[in-house]
């Protein structure tokens, strides 16, 4: 007799779609497609939404720029991941992402805000993200009060890493003319 393992059914973007339509997960479940696995995130905590809502007013007038601001919203990966980074800088869209959500090609600066899921951020997320070529990758690290740049993507991981305190300013690499203080972040 051979042995048969039990296998994972890993989810594709199609399935995880068609399970939304069909209304499997409650409407308040935070649950993100990652490789193929479905994942339930960790509840939002005070400290970590405003971070995020501080993160938009800094980045919200480059709307006039032509720059996306998205918060909280479905990237699309290839077939088998779906996350919702908490701030995504995206190149404009004719219909606004309506018809289609951005893909790795489209993100000009990712940002995950990260206190119960450092590691899994500097971990499962930076890994994803690199494969997929995410440009620039920021951990906005709440536990040590500091800003995580990943930048380089190649082979998985990031070739260029450096942590900023809030004595330092950081250019974006998509939007060099851009100098945000990270002091205005933490």
């Amino acid at each position: 007799m051979v042995a048969v393992f039990p296998q994972k059914h890993l989810t594709d973007i199609a399935e995880w779609h068609r399970m939304g339509e069909a209304g499997i997960f409650p409407p308040e479940s935070r649950l993100e497609l990652i490789e193929g696995e479905i994942l339930t995130m960790a509840p939002i905590g005070f400290n970590h939404a405003g971070h995020v809502n501080r993160l938009n007013r800094i980045f919200a007038n480059l709307w006039n720029q032509g720059v996306a601001v998205r918060i909280q919203s479905p990237l699309q990966l290839g077939d088998l991941s779906e996350p919702e980074p908490d701030l995504t800088l995206v190149k404009p869209d004719a219909d606004d992402y309506t018809t289609r959500h951005p893909e790795a090609a489209d993100v000009l600066l990712l940002v995950e805000v990260s206190d119960s899921t450092l590691r899994f951020d500097r971990t499962q997320k930076l890994r994803l993200y690199a494969t997929h070529g995410i440009n620039e990758y920021w951990i906005v690290n709440l536990l040590d009060q500091c800003l995580e740049v990943y930048r380089q993507p190649q082979d998985g991981d990031y070739l260029d890493r450096s942590v900023l305190t809030t004595a330092d300013s950081i250019d974006l690499v998509a939007l060099p003319a851009l100098q945000v203080s990270v002091a205005a972040i933490l």
